[in-house]
């Protein structure tokens, strides 16, 4: 089933030339059926990339989904244009009156600040409070899922160094769960960050359960079935290119940044990089959307009144 975007999202174009199943608002209007309603918190300075990424495999889901952007209000972006978050992106006062089956949160490069110290975290605490009760489902990714478990559970975050950065082979610890029903017991998965949650704080919290980590780049994926809330601190959405333009972005300010770990052929920049990470990334975003589906009401207004 194709993911439902607006008209003129220039994402489309990047979408039809993958094949990625979409429908345009106009041609969804025809059809008797509700779709589900996703809400994409976009923190991320390039946020036509980001929102391509994710709606990109959500577009490979086998269920009709409506996507809703959104910003945050009290922060402005400066890397994309006020043309395009005015054509298609809303704040959270715009839409904190309506319900949706799921959020996602995506990550932010503002590792290096405590949580308190960014400008818009009174909105974000915000945003997090009110999915107790207008939000089916959450899917927090790299810092937005440090940021939830941090706001929900206290849970800090510390610095590792130097970036941790690359593809990485992971361990599924729990393969029986919804979540990591069909996966390998071992994959890989692009990480990207400065900063980390660690084993030993979120084993003390009952509610939390660990399903993914890795021996060299620690955890990964984490759930708390009781509140709907899955924590992904690495990138699975990332396209094949996504860590090559960070790599030359890092380099090109300055940034002492290393060669991302298992990501070119014979460690050779000038090579193609490889992907290794496609089928997990669309059997995660697949297993979630199915969840979803099965449990969320067909009426969301009986979100907050109803378990």
């Amino acid at each position: 089933m194709p993911i439902k975007i607006p008209n003129d999202l220039p994402a489309r174009a990047v979408l039809d030339q993958e094949r990625v199943p979409v429908i345009t608002e106009d041609l969804a209007l025809r059809q008797d059926i509700r779709p589900l309603q996703i809400a994409l918190l976009n923190l991320m300075p390039d946020k036509i990339r980001t929102e391509t990424q994710l709606l990109r495999v959500l577009g490979a889901t086998p269920l009709q989904i409506e996507m809703t952007l959104l910003r945050a209000g009290s922060h402005e972006s400066k890397n994309t244009s006020q043309e395009h978050l005015t054509a298609f992106y809303k704040t959270w006062e715009d839409v904190r009156d309506r319900n949706f089956d799921a959020l996602i949160v995506t990550g932010a490069p503002i590792e290096h600040l405590p949580f308190e110290d960014v400008t818009y975290w009174r909105e974000l605490t915000a945003i997090f409070d009110w999915t107790r009760t207008n939000v089916y489902s959450n899917l927090f990714i790299c810092w937005g899922a440090q940021a939830a478990l941090h706001h929900f559970h206290g849970v800090p975050k510390y610095d590792v160094g130097s970036k941790r950065f690359g593809v990485f082979r992971h361990r599924v610890l729990k393969p029986f769960e919804p979540l990591t029903a069909g996966f390998d017991d071992f994959f890989f998965v692009p990480v990207s960050r400065y900063t980390e949650v660690r084993h030993d704080d979120v084993a003390k919290v009952p509610d939390l359960e660990i399903l993914v980590e890795s021996e060299e780049s620690g955890l990964c994926l984490i759930q708390d079935v009781a509140h709907r809330r899955f924590y992904m601190f690495n990138h699975l959405e990332y396209d094949a290119e996504t860590l090559l333009g960070e790599y030359r972005r890092d380099r090109s300010t300055g940034l002492e940044t290393a060669l991302p770990f298992n990501y070119f052929p014979d460690d050779d920049p000038e090579l193609t990089p490889r992907m290794t990470w496609r089928a997990h990334r669309n059997l995660l975003f697949g297993n979630w959307i199915n969840m979803m589906y099965q449990g969320t009401p067909y009426d969301l207004s009986r979100l907050g009144r109803t378990d």
